[in-house]
């Protein structure tokens, strides 16, 4: 497989994007109920095309991240949060989810952030595994914060200075 093509989403990647995100659902790393039809736009007035990049292989998309402030507040504006991190099942493996992870911080910086957060729920040791490896740790745990098909799950909090 190729190198991922990485760019910033435009607002006609909205049908191709809600059908990823609909095909990678799982409670893994979702903890809101599966989506049913009929569909919301991918983007809306919270989630806009320029607050994701997305990869490409082959001119069809592959994955996205979704990197926005992490608050609104001004004396929070240098640090950045990835609030969304998804692969087609046929592209995991290669290389993309780390190569937007790279993208994302890149942008950051470029925004001129100093720290990138994220959360991510305890029992996804794939995603965890992944952050780490890109230099994030562990900041701080909420423990059984979500009930997801009857098990409790811890909400792991992670960060890194860029």
């Amino acid at each position: 497989m190729s190198e991922p093509n990485i760019r910033t989403a435009l607002p006609d990647d909205d049908e191709e994007l809600g059908a990823l995100d609909r095909a990678t659902w799982s409670n893994l790393h979702a903890v809101t109920p599966r989506p049913q039809p009929p569909y919301r736009p991918f983007f809306d007035e919270r989630h806009a095309p320029g607050e994701h990049l997305v990869a490409e292989l082959d001119r069809r998309i592959v994955g996205y991240i979704r990197l926005v402030p992490a608050t609104s507040l001004a004396c929070n504006a240098h640090v950045r949060q990835i609030q969304g991190l998804a692969v087609s099942g046929e592209a995991r493996g290669h290389g993309v989810g780390r190569a937007l992870i790279r993208a994302a911080m890149t942008e950051a910086r470029r925004q001129g952030a100093r720290r990138i957060t994220l959360r991510v729920l305890g029992h996804n040791t794939p995603a965890r595994k992944l952050y780490e490896a890109e230099g994030f740790a562990v900041e701080g745990v909420l423990p059984e914060e979500f009930l997801l098909d009857g098990e409790y799950v811890d909400d792991v909090l992670m960060g890194r200075a860029l």
